[in-house]
Protein backbone atom coordinates (compact mmCIF):
# COMPACT_ATOMS: atom_id res chain seq x y z
CA UNK A 1 0.00 0.00 0.00
CA UNK A 2 1.73 3.67 -0.90
CA UNK A 3 2.34 6.08 1.91
CA UNK A 4 0.26 9.28 0.89
CA UNK A 5 2.75 12.31 1.07
CA UNK A 6 3.54 13.43 4.66
CA UNK A 7 2.40 17.00 4.38
CA UNK A 8 -1.48 15.46 3.16
CA UNK A 9 -1.03 12.59 6.69
CA UNK A 10 -0.32 16.16 8.89
CA UNK A 11 -2.94 18.09 7.65
CA UNK A 12 -5.34 14.82 8.66
CA UNK A 13 -2.89 14.20 11.95
CA UNK A 14 -1.55 11.23 10.82
CA UNK A 15 2.20 10.56 9.58
CA UNK A 16 4.08 7.98 7.90
CA UNK A 17 5.62 7.32 11.56
CA UNK A 18 2.50 7.79 13.75
CA UNK A 19 -0.81 6.19 13.74
CA UNK A 20 -2.64 8.68 16.49
CA UNK A 21 -4.87 10.99 14.93
CA UNK A 22 -4.39 14.52 16.09
CA UNK A 23 -6.30 17.28 14.86
CA UNK A 24 -7.35 19.51 17.94
CA UNK A 25 -5.32 20.41 20.68
CA UNK A 26 -7.63 21.27 23.13
CA UNK A 27 -9.50 17.75 22.06
CA UNK A 28 -6.84 15.75 22.91
CA UNK A 29 -6.67 17.38 26.35
CA UNK A 30 -9.39 15.74 27.39
CA UNK A 31 -8.50 12.51 26.07
CA UNK A 32 -5.59 12.04 27.14
CA UNK A 33 -3.35 15.42 28.02
CA UNK A 34 -4.96 15.71 31.50
CA UNK A 35 -3.49 12.10 32.31
CA UNK A 36 -0.34 12.90 30.12
CA UNK A 37 0.42 15.72 32.96
CA UNK A 38 -0.32 13.40 35.74
CA UNK A 39 2.24 10.79 34.53
CA UNK A 40 4.92 13.20 33.76
CA UNK A 41 5.60 13.56 37.60
CA UNK A 42 6.29 10.20 38.10
CA UNK A 43 8.11 9.42 34.93
CA UNK A 44 9.99 12.92 35.87
CA UNK A 45 10.84 10.95 39.20
CA UNK A 46 12.25 7.83 37.00
CA UNK A 47 13.73 9.34 34.51
CA UNK A 48 15.76 12.69 36.29
CA UNK A 49 15.62 16.07 35.04
CA UNK A 50 18.44 18.47 35.27
CA UNK A 51 19.55 21.68 33.74
CA UNK A 52 20.80 21.41 30.51
CA UNK A 53 19.41 20.98 26.70
CA UNK A 54 16.36 18.47 26.64
CA UNK A 55 14.84 17.04 23.67
CA UNK A 56 10.98 16.56 24.75
CA UNK A 57 10.26 13.72 21.47
CA UNK A 58 6.67 13.75 21.07
CA UNK A 59 5.58 16.40 22.73
CA UNK A 60 1.82 16.62 22.38
CA UNK A 61 0.69 19.66 23.65
CA UNK A 62 3.32 20.70 25.85
CA UNK A 63 2.66 18.38 29.39
CA UNK A 64 5.77 17.16 29.93
CA UNK A 65 7.56 19.78 28.53
CA UNK A 66 5.63 22.03 31.36
CA UNK A 67 6.92 19.39 33.91
CA UNK A 68 10.47 19.86 33.46
CA UNK A 69 10.09 23.41 33.32
CA UNK A 70 8.62 23.42 36.81
CA UNK A 71 11.47 21.24 38.42
CA UNK A 72 14.45 22.77 36.29
CA UNK A 73 13.62 26.33 35.12
CA UNK A 74 17.26 26.61 34.02
CA UNK A 75 16.76 24.26 31.36
CA UNK A 76 16.52 24.65 27.53
CA UNK A 77 13.74 22.22 26.27
CA UNK A 78 12.94 21.51 22.68
CA UNK A 79 9.90 20.08 21.64
CA UNK A 80 8.87 17.89 18.58
CA UNK A 81 5.84 16.39 17.23
CA UNK A 82 4.29 15.17 14.11
CA UNK A 83 1.09 17.34 14.31
CA UNK A 84 1.14 21.04 13.39
CA UNK A 85 -1.75 21.17 15.54
CA UNK A 86 -0.64 20.12 19.04
CA UNK A 87 2.58 22.03 18.04
CA UNK A 88 0.70 25.26 18.52
CA UNK A 89 -1.27 24.37 21.15
CA UNK A 90 2.09 24.19 23.38
CA UNK A 91 3.55 27.39 22.31
CA UNK A 92 0.43 29.23 23.29
CA UNK A 93 0.52 27.74 26.92
CA UNK A 94 1.80 29.49 29.69
CA UNK A 95 3.73 27.29 31.34
CA UNK A 96 5.81 26.41 28.20
CA UNK A 97 7.37 29.70 27.80
CA UNK A 98 10.96 30.00 26.89
CA UNK A 99 10.50 26.46 25.29
CA UNK A 100 11.21 25.79 21.59
CA UNK A 101 8.57 23.64 19.98
CA UNK A 102 9.04 21.97 16.38
CA UNK A 103 6.89 19.73 13.86
CA UNK A 104 8.86 16.82 13.11
CA UNK A 105 9.40 13.15 12.70
CA UNK A 106 10.23 10.92 15.47
CA UNK A 107 12.24 8.35 13.26
CA UNK A 108 14.38 11.76 11.48
CA UNK A 109 14.93 13.90 13.93
CA UNK A 110 16.11 17.53 12.28
CA UNK A 111 18.77 17.62 15.05
CA UNK A 112 23.04 17.06 14.45
CA UNK A 113 24.69 13.79 16.79
CA UNK A 114 24.79 14.43 20.80
CA UNK A 115 22.90 17.69 20.74
CA UNK A 116 21.08 16.72 23.88
CA UNK A 117 21.77 16.10 27.60
CA UNK A 118 18.69 13.68 28.16
CA UNK A 119 16.03 13.01 25.40
CA UNK A 120 12.58 12.20 26.84
CA UNK A 121 9.42 10.79 25.32
CA UNK A 122 5.84 10.20 26.79
CA UNK A 123 3.19 7.72 25.29
CA UNK A 124 4.77 8.09 21.89
CA UNK A 125 6.21 5.27 21.28
CA UNK A 126 3.76 2.96 20.92
CA UNK A 127 2.07 5.18 18.12
CA UNK A 128 5.55 4.85 16.13
CA UNK A 129 4.96 1.47 13.49
CA UNK A 130 8.97 1.87 13.62
CA UNK A 131 9.79 2.65 16.84
CA UNK A 132 13.34 1.38 17.11
CA UNK A 133 13.98 3.59 14.34
CA UNK A 134 12.82 6.49 16.78
CA UNK A 135 14.49 4.84 19.48
CA UNK A 136 17.68 5.11 17.72
CA UNK A 137 17.31 8.32 16.49
CA UNK A 138 16.89 9.08 20.28
CA UNK A 139 20.57 7.48 21.63
CA UNK A 140 21.84 9.40 18.10
CA UNK A 141 20.71 13.31 19.56
CA UNK A 142 21.97 12.08 23.17
CA UNK A 143 25.09 13.11 24.17
CA UNK A 144 27.37 11.23 25.94
CA UNK A 145 26.52 10.04 28.98
CA UNK A 146 23.56 11.74 28.54
CA UNK A 147 20.17 10.12 29.59
CA UNK A 148 17.47 9.02 27.09
CA UNK A 149 14.11 7.54 29.07
CA UNK A 150 10.33 6.39 27.76
CA UNK A 151 7.02 5.57 28.73
CA UNK A 152 4.17 3.45 27.34
CA UNK A 153 0.82 2.72 28.39
CA UNK A 154 0.45 -0.60 29.25
CA UNK A 155 -2.27 -0.82 26.81
CA UNK A 156 -3.35 -4.76 27.50
CA UNK A 157 -3.35 -5.09 31.15
CA UNK A 158 -2.38 -1.19 33.12
CA UNK A 159 -5.43 0.98 31.72
CA UNK A 160 -8.75 -0.03 33.06
CA UNK A 161 -10.55 2.95 31.47
CA UNK A 162 -9.59 1.99 28.10
CA UNK A 163 -10.38 -1.44 28.59
CA UNK A 164 -14.13 -0.52 29.68
CA UNK A 165 -14.31 1.40 26.61
CA UNK A 166 -12.72 -1.09 24.07
CA UNK A 167 -14.19 -4.33 25.74
CA UNK A 168 -17.82 -2.67 25.62
CA UNK A 169 -17.51 -1.95 22.07
CA UNK A 170 -16.31 -5.22 21.29
CA UNK A 171 -19.06 -6.86 22.56
CA UNK A 172 -21.56 -4.82 20.14
CA UNK A 173 -19.88 -4.50 16.94
CA UNK A 174 -17.40 -7.38 15.74
CA UNK A 175 -15.28 -4.33 13.94
CA UNK A 176 -14.61 -2.68 16.98
CA UNK A 177 -12.48 -6.34 18.10
CA UNK A 178 -9.80 -4.93 15.91
CA UNK A 179 -9.60 -1.59 17.44
CA UNK A 180 -9.09 -4.06 20.81
CA UNK A 181 -6.38 -6.44 19.37
CA UNK A 182 -4.31 -3.13 17.39
CA UNK A 183 -4.70 -1.57 21.37
CA UNK A 184 -3.38 -4.55 22.87
CA UNK A 185 -0.32 -5.24 20.53
CA UNK A 186 0.85 -2.22 20.34
CA UNK A 187 4.81 -1.44 19.99
CA UNK A 188 7.08 -1.54 22.73
CA UNK A 189 3.72 -2.39 25.57
CA UNK A 190 4.65 -5.73 26.52
CA UNK A 191 6.93 -6.61 29.77
CA UNK A 192 10.85 -5.85 28.70
CA UNK A 193 9.94 -4.55 25.45
CA UNK A 194 11.30 -1.14 26.03
CA UNK A 195 14.02 -2.66 27.95
CA UNK A 196 14.95 -5.02 25.07
CA UNK A 197 14.77 -2.37 22.58
CA UNK A 198 16.98 0.13 24.84
CA UNK A 199 19.82 -2.33 25.35
CA UNK A 200 19.41 -3.36 21.48
CA UNK A 201 20.08 0.36 20.52
CA UNK A 202 23.13 0.24 22.38
CA UNK A 203 22.18 2.39 25.83
CA UNK A 204 24.18 1.49 28.45
CA UNK A 205 22.83 0.90 32.49
CA UNK A 206 19.54 0.34 31.31
CA UNK A 207 16.66 0.32 33.95
CA UNK A 208 13.30 -0.21 33.93
CA UNK A 209 10.23 0.95 35.79
CA UNK A 210 6.48 0.28 36.32
CA UNK A 211 4.22 3.87 36.98
CA UNK A 212 1.12 3.94 38.11
CA UNK A 213 -1.62 6.61 38.25
CA UNK A 214 -5.19 7.10 38.58
CA UNK A 215 -7.67 7.98 36.16
CA UNK A 216 -10.47 10.32 37.77
CA UNK A 217 -13.72 10.81 36.35
CA UNK A 218 -16.04 13.35 37.56
CA UNK A 219 -19.21 11.55 36.09
CA UNK A 220 -20.26 9.13 33.06
CA UNK A 221 -20.21 12.43 30.65
CA UNK A 222 -16.73 13.29 31.72
CA UNK A 223 -15.94 9.66 30.94
CA UNK A 224 -18.30 9.55 27.57
CA UNK A 225 -17.65 13.47 25.88
CA UNK A 226 -13.50 13.02 24.88
CA UNK A 227 -14.75 10.14 22.71
CA UNK A 228 -16.74 12.52 20.35
CA UNK A 229 -13.30 14.73 20.33
CA UNK A 230 -12.13 12.36 17.51
CA UNK A 231 -8.47 12.16 19.13
CA UNK A 232 -6.98 8.78 18.31
CA UNK A 233 -7.68 5.41 17.60
CA UNK A 234 -11.02 5.73 20.18
CA UNK A 235 -12.07 9.10 19.11
CA UNK A 236 -11.84 7.66 15.33
CA UNK A 237 -13.73 4.70 16.18
CA UNK A 238 -16.72 6.48 17.77
CA UNK A 239 -16.69 9.32 15.07
CA UNK A 240 -16.68 6.78 12.56
CA UNK A 241 -20.22 5.13 14.09
CA UNK A 242 -23.67 5.39 12.83
CA UNK A 243 -25.74 7.41 14.75
CA UNK A 244 -27.88 4.73 16.23
CA UNK A 245 -24.59 2.39 17.12
CA UNK A 246 -22.79 5.62 18.93
CA UNK A 247 -25.98 5.60 21.13
CA UNK A 248 -25.84 2.19 21.07
CA UNK A 249 -22.43 1.92 22.72
CA UNK A 250 -23.40 5.05 24.97
CA UNK A 251 -26.09 3.08 26.30
CA UNK A 252 -23.71 -0.20 27.39
CA UNK A 253 -20.73 2.14 28.42
CA UNK A 254 -23.11 3.95 30.89
CA UNK A 255 -24.31 0.86 32.64
CA UNK A 256 -20.63 -0.69 32.53
CA UNK A 257 -19.77 2.94 34.21
CA UNK A 258 -22.53 2.91 37.13
CA UNK A 259 -21.18 -0.79 37.98
CA UNK A 260 -23.99 -0.77 40.28
CA UNK A 261 -23.74 2.54 41.90
CA UNK A 262 -25.47 6.02 40.84
CA UNK A 263 -23.89 8.28 38.67
CA UNK A 264 -20.82 10.18 39.92
CA UNK A 265 -16.97 10.12 40.40
CA UNK A 266 -14.38 6.84 39.21
CA UNK A 267 -11.12 6.28 39.95
CA UNK A 268 -9.71 3.92 37.68
CA UNK A 269 -5.73 2.86 37.72
CA UNK A 270 -3.52 3.06 34.55
CA UNK A 271 -0.32 1.95 34.72
CA UNK A 272 2.75 2.60 31.95
CA UNK A 273 6.05 0.85 31.46
CA UNK A 274 9.02 3.04 31.46
CA UNK A 275 12.34 2.76 31.00
CA UNK A 276 15.81 5.20 30.92
CA UNK A 277 19.74 4.05 29.91
CA UNK A 278 22.86 5.90 29.52
CA UNK A 279 24.44 6.93 26.06
CA UNK A 280 27.53 5.33 25.47
CA UNK A 281 31.11 7.67 25.41
CA UNK A 282 32.50 8.26 22.21
CA UNK A 283 35.39 5.98 22.75
CA UNK A 284 32.81 3.18 22.47
CA UNK A 285 31.17 4.28 19.51
CA UNK A 286 28.14 6.21 18.44
CA UNK A 287 25.01 5.19 16.79
CA UNK A 288 24.60 6.12 13.11
CA UNK A 289 21.24 7.73 11.54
Amino acid sequence: MALRPMAADRENGMSASSTFTATDGDAYEQTMGRWSRRLAEPFLDFAGSVDGDCLDLGSGTGSLTAAILRRTPGARVVGIDFSPVYVAHAQARADTAGAEFRVGDACELPFPDHSFDRVLCLLVLHFVPRAPDAVAEMRRVARPSGVAAATVWDTRGGMVAHRLFRDTAAMLDPAAEALRAESALRPMTHPGELGAAWRAAGFADVAEAYLTIRMEFASFEDFWSPYLGGQGPGGVYVAGLEPSARERLREALWRAYLDGEPDGPRSYAASAWAVRGVAPDLDRGTASR
